[in-house]
Formats: structure tokens, sequence, C-alpha cells
């Protein structure tokens, strides 16, 4: 094959040299506009997975590369005074400028014919001549840009500020990450040895801060003269420097751009590395993928019967790895956009926040990294929330008001449709105490209704009724006599989303009943077409509500509950209020987030007022509607303070379910940032929920302060003894267990043993 590179980067430079590995007789001509020696960056980063690719497609360059890394095991975190280090991270640096050099010679060695100094202004120049023309040509691409309506880039412009300086003062025994309170704001810095002498030190800071400093203003000498004084205490009389000779004042500083293309080639022309998708520097993968990316097309050109078939393979298999980082990325990304809700946490846990910002690094990952400084860490956790330490942060007790949580774990609110009239039953007693029986902290109940037309469905509970009380009082005396859990009814109305079948009754979730009752809503709009047009509320209709949820909370206390959560979420009567979805009233309940909180908090109040001062009271909200015109997150934490400052103790953070027509991005634990959010920007306290599926995932959002409590709901559904199990897996000795389940807990133990014991054999 005649073959074209457009771009002498490392994507570019490592496709070619992979190509001539695989067949010598390929003619690869690698254009680049700069000079073999020119470079703008400091240095790279890789990991050793990275590189372990790396040495089976090419050892000579491999090993070249290996022979000028500058390695590190541990990541520093310097903040608020404290030096913060986590080790077992294992990571390699290089300077661009070394590996690009290593790949020319090796390039050369290959016979790659390479055009430095040759300005190319499109790929449409060279299609007619070679077989096949890469578009490497960076981060931003004139080939991307050339052929925009086939490639269809995805470009969204980040907020942050960031400019690669570099120093030759010595931080050979970590990454560093060093924050830096200015007298204009926040300014951090990621700092890593690349060679014996000198450190890429990466400047970042939030725009509002770049304004202040004037940085916009600055000539490049200054740029670099403020980054030194900022972090001068760092630097031990060492200077910053820049290499962005080509640039000038306030152009020395960047946005980052993070791009996906839809396609990836078109006829003859591919796109890699930058060009094609981007990573974030801060989880160090933009190298890596282009690395990645030129091995993988080489590998494709070989094995498939026609380029076509490579380009289609190409672009399928890299574009879902690079979609799966680039989530990590942006999870990074957005922690340091949103970095400033974090840094007055202790050091400790704002270093755990920093370290598993990306979800790549869990619980669980940073044992196996660093048990010691995990140790520590959870030891912290204890001591604050005044638990056990040695135990994990899940078995950390909580307070609210006077009721004391035995650990974080709470049972999700999850419909059982099993009343009867209105009447929780035996499934109802079975499954709220199996699951109080079962170890977790809180055991909610689902939705209980405030009357009979504030049912979701004929099988749905309520308290309305004498009998409704006395059921509910037999599920808490079992609870408290037999358990350390604490009971919370959740109390609520169906809106127009009631008047519908049980989900197995044969018309699906949601069908409306053949002979119902009545609805309403906030206004008269239908749950979805087909389901009855509630009526809009009238202010007598909200006065005799009101009043119902103030009956079914006195119930509640009368029944022996800990605690009570008003149910604003989730598009039900009282959410139907909030959300601007369902709420097109004109009168003074419509309109501004402050008119449509206004019937909620009057319901919360209410509540409040009989509810006894010593036992707290959550409410559930949605933090996103997941549709256009809907609640946001940043409306979400504007209701979260009108709850709190009501007298709210925790938000019991949700999201969607507002409309049918909403569009969640679901993923492991999706609505966790809601909750962090709330809980770190206002510091209210918050219980997480939504795909939360095992205690590491729990223990981390614990640790990290993304919440204080957090919710599961299908882990609780196939084991009501999930926290039990839990304790036992994680070799926790503190956990109580009823006395008649002692044997099992004890073979449990011991049959854990044995299959660590048998798997430490087979490694």
């Amino acid at each position: 094959m005649k073959i074209l590179c457009l771009g002498g980067g490392p994507a570019g430079l490592y496709f070619a040299i992979s190509m001539k590995l695989r067949d010598p007789a390929h003619q690869v001509t690698v254009i680049e506009r700069n000079k073999p020696n020119d470079t703008f960056g400091w240095g790279v980063v890789l990991s050793d997975d990275a590189l372990e690719r790396m040495q089976k497609n090419d050892p000579k360059s491999t090993d070249a590369i290996r022979s000028h890394f500058a390695y590190w095991d541990d990541i520093a975190v310097v903040h608020d005074g404290a030096r913060t280090v986590s080790g077992g991270h294992g990571f390699a640096g290089i300077g661009r400028k070394q590996m690009l050099t290593i790949l020319q010679d090796r390039a050369r060695e290959l016979g790659v014919d390479m055009q430095f100094e040759t300005v190319f202004r499109s790929a449409g120049e060279y299609r007619r001549d070679y077989d096949l023309v890469v578009a490497s040509d960076g981060i931003n691409s004139l080939v991307r840009g050339e052929y925009e309506s086939v490639f269809q880039p995805d470009i969204d412009m980040r907020k942050c500020k960031f400019v690669w300086l570099g120093t030759h003062q010595k931080f050979d025994d970590a990454f560093t990450f060093i924050f830096e309170k200015t007298e204009h704001g926040w300014v951090w810095a990621h700092v890593y040895q690349f060679d014996d002498s000198t450190a890429t030190f990466i400047v970042e800071t939030l725009p509002e801060t770049w304004d202040k400093w004037g940085f916009e203003a600055m000539s490049k000498e200054q740029i670099v003269e403020t980054c030194r004084k900022i972090f001068a205490r760092h630097l031990d009389g060492h200077k910053l420097m820049s290499n962005a000779a080509h640039l000038r004042g306030a152009a020395v500083w960047m946005q980052f751009p993070r791009v996906i293309c839809e396609n990836w080639y078109h006829e003859n022309v591919v796109l890699m590395g930058d060009a094609a998708a981007t990573g974030h520097f801060s989880i160090g993968s933009g190298t890596r993928l282009a690395f990645d990316s030129a091995i993988a097309l080489a590998d494709y050109l070989q094995s498939e019967p026609s380029m076509q078939q490579a380009f289609e393979r190409y672009q399928e298999e890299r574009r879902v790895e690079v979609l799966r980082l680039q989530s990590a990325a942006r999870n990074s990304l957005e922690w340091f956009e949103e970095v400033e809700r974090y840094l007055d946490m202790p050091p400790l846990r704002f270093a755990y926040s920093l370290l598993t910002r990306s979800q790549r690094i869990s619980h669980e990952n940073l044992r196996l990294r660093d048990p010691g400084w995990l140790a520590e860490a959870e030891a912290w956790f204890q001591r604050q929330a005044g638990g056990q330490v040695g135990r994990r942060p899940m078995f950390a007790p909580f307070q609210l008001r006077d009721m004391r949580l035995e650990n974080r774990i709470v049972v999700s609110p999850m419909a059982q449709y099993k009343a009867v009239d209105g009447c929780p039953t035996d499934w109802h007693f079975t499954h709220y105490t199996s699951r109080a029986v079962g170890g977790a902290g809180l055991v909610f109940t689902e939705m209980t209704c405030v009357s009979p037309e504030g049912r979701i469905t004929p099988g749905c509970p309520g308290l309305y009724a004498p009998e409704h009380e006395a059921a509910y009082r037999r599920i808490a005396d079992f609870i408290h006599a037999e358990t350390r859990a604490k009971l919370c009814i959740q109390i609520g109305h169906s809106g127009r989303k009631g008047s519908t079948c049980v989900p197995w009754a044969g018309g699906g979730m949601d069908a409306p009943l053949d002979q119902g009752w009545p609805v309403m809503s906030a206004s008269a709009i239908a749950w979805q077409p087909g389901n009855p047009v509630p009526q809009e509320m009238t202010r007598a209709d909200m006065d005799r509500v009101r009043d119902q949820f103030t009956a079914s909370s006195q119930m509640a206390e009368r029944a022996g509950a800990d605690m009570v959560e008003l149910h604003a979420a989730h598009g039900y009567l009282i959410a139907s209020f909030i959300s601007p979805v369902t709420n097109r009233r004109g009168d003074d309940y419509g309109g501004p987030l402050e008119n449509r909180l206004r019937y909620p908090l009057e319901v919360f109040a209410a509540m409040r007022a009989v509810w006894p001062e010593a036992k707290p009271m959550s409410v559930r909200i949605s933090a996103h509607d997941w549709i256009d015109g809907g609640v946001t997150p940043d409306e979400a934490v504007a209701i979260a303070q009108a709850f709190h400052a009501a007298g709210a103790d925790i938000i019991d953070v949700s999201s969607g379910q507002t409309d049918p027509a909403s569009s969640p991005i679901y993923g492991r634990m999706f609505q966790t940032p809601f909750s962090d959010r709330i809980r770190n920007e206002e510091h209210i306290p918050t219980m997480a929920v939504g795909n939360v599926t095992d205690y590491d995932q729990v223990n981390g959002m614990l640790m990290a302060g993304r919440a204080d409590l957090v919710c599961l709901a299908r882990r609780h559904l196939a084991d009501p003894y999930w926290t039990l199990h839990a304790a036992v897996e994680q070799g926790d000795t503190g956990t109580e267990w009823p006395a008649p389940y002692l044997g099992g807990r004890d073979q449990m133990a011991r049959l854990l043993e044995r299959e660590q014991e048998q798997e430490a054999i087979r490694v």
C-alpha cells in the first residue's frame, strides 16, 4: 500500500511504524509542518497497560521509550497545608520531544519517508495519489473540518483554562497535584517528572479566577512569572518555563475540547489520534489513545479482507473503547471544573475524592494499591462519625436529630402492589421486617398514600384508615423489638399518575383502570395518552390534600415510624407542582420556581408541624427531569435548599419519571452526581440512589463525601440480607447478626476463607 500520514505526532509516527513492521513493502510517508525537534508540550504519561500493548507491537521502540522513562508509584495531593500521599499507582513519564525523537528514529530505520516543515491544506490534495490517507493532524484537525459533514464531530469546549509549563524543580517522588488559594480564587497544578531534570507543570483554573487575575492582558512572560509566584513555595527558587514559542499573551492558555466523531473514515481517508477523539490530560489518556488506535488500525488492515472492512472494524471497536475512556475523562475533568465545592473538605477526604474522581479507581482498588493509606482514611471517616476504627465506611453510624442509624445502608422505597384496600398485608410485614433483620440501618416503606384517590394502583398502601395504622404499627413494633434498624414511612399522593393497573394485571405499567377514580394534579395534563386527564387543583383541593398529608403524618407517628419522608419526586402530585413540565398554572402556584415550590413547602410545613421535633424528616426530589424544559440539576440545588430551610434533615436525591418523554442517561451510580452537588455545594445531608450495586461503590460514595446515606433497591429485592452478607465478605465483625442466624454467619465466613485460600493457590 501507498500510505500518507498527515501529521507527525505520536499517532501518525506510530501508525507508520506499525504498518512497516507488518509489511516492509508498504510505502509510508509522514508529512509534518514543524521541524523534527519542535514540540509544544513537555512530558507525556503512559500507564502500564498501554506499555504492554506497545511492547507486543514493537519491542524495539518501546524499550527505547522505557529507557528514558521517569517512573513513579505515588500520587501526592497538596491541599490546605497538608501533603497526602497514596501509593501503588504505577505511571511513567517521558518528555514529548524525547518520545518523538525515538519514534522518528525508529520510523527512519524502517524506511518511512518523513517530510518535515511541509504544510498541507487538505486531504483532498492527496486522496488520488495514495491508497490510504491517515488524518493524524491533531486536536484542531484540518481534515476533520474538511469532511465535517461526513465525520460529524461532536466538540464540547470545556470551561477550565490551563497552560502547559515546565520546571527544573524536582517532583520525582510522586505525581503531584497542588491547590493554591489566591486573592483571586483557586489555582491548581498537575505536576509530574518526565526526565532527570525537568517536570511538566500544568497550571489550571476556572474562567472567573482567570479573569480576575487579568491573564488575558498579560504577555507570555508575565503569565509564566505570575504562575511562578502563585506556586513559589513549591518551586524552591526554580522558574517555570514555556516552550510555546509561537504563541503570545493569552494565547498561551487553552481550553480543552472534548472531541468525538460519529464517523472515523471517508472513502480512503481515516481519522486517528486527537483528530478522531480526545482524552483529557487529567487522566493521561491522549497519547495512549493515539498508540492504541495506531496498533488497532494496522492490525485490521492486515487481518480484514478489504480496507473498507478494516475501517468498519476500526471505527466500531475503537469508538467503544474511546467512549469508555472519555466517560472516565469526563468524570475527571468535571471534578476539576467543580473542584471549589470540595476544597473545604479535610485533606484526607479531599485526596480520596480526587483519586476516585474518574470512577476508574474504586474503594477496593485503592486498597490493593495502598492498603495502609486507605486504612488511615477509613479510620478518619469512622472517628469523625463516632464509629469504630477498623470498620468500612458503610458501617459508620449516622445521626439525624435523635435518630441514630447503625450503618449507612438504606432499603430504598420499592412498590409492592400487594395492599388490599390500602392496607398493608402479611406480604408487607415480611418484606420490611426481613430487610430490617438483614442488617440495613434504615428501611423505607414504599410510597404510602394519603387517600384512596391518592393511590397509584388498587394495590398501593395508604395511611388514611385505622386498619392501615395498625398494620404499620405491627411492622414497626417487630423491627424495633428484633433489630437495630429504623423505619421511615414515605408519604405521598399519586397525582396524575394514579388510577392505574398493577403492573402484572395485563395492561402493563401505568395502564389506566377500566373503572378508576378521578385524578388531580398541578395542571390538567394527562400522564400519557389513554390515561385520564387530571383535574387542575383548586385552592380547596390543596387545603384538603394538605390536611390529608398532615393526618397521614400523625398516623405514622402513632404507628411508631422513626422518620417520615415527603415524596416530592417522580411526577407524583407534589412533584407535579415543582416541575415546569407538569405545572402550567397561571396563578401564584405556577411560573417561577418560587411559585412552583409554594404548595410543596406548605405541605411539608404542615407535616413538620405535627411531626415530633426529635424525629427527622426527609424529602425525595427529582434532581433532573431529563427532558427539555424540566427541572435541571442547577434548579435542584435551589429545591433542596428550600426544603432544608423549611426543616428537612436530609434530601433523598433521585431523578426522572416526571414524564414518559424523559430520557435519562443510565449508568452505574448515575444519580450520585446530583447528591454530590447538593451535599458539597450547600452542605445539606443527602441520600443517594440509582444503580448502586455493590459495597465497593457504597464505601466509595461515602468516603468521598458524595452522600451521607446510600439507598439500594434491586439488591435488596434479590437479597434481603445484603448488609449482613456484605459485612462477612468484608471481614467486618462489628455487625450484629440475629442470634438464630449465627451459624449461617460462621459457615459463610468459613466458606469465604476457603475460597480466598484456593484463589491464592491458583494465583
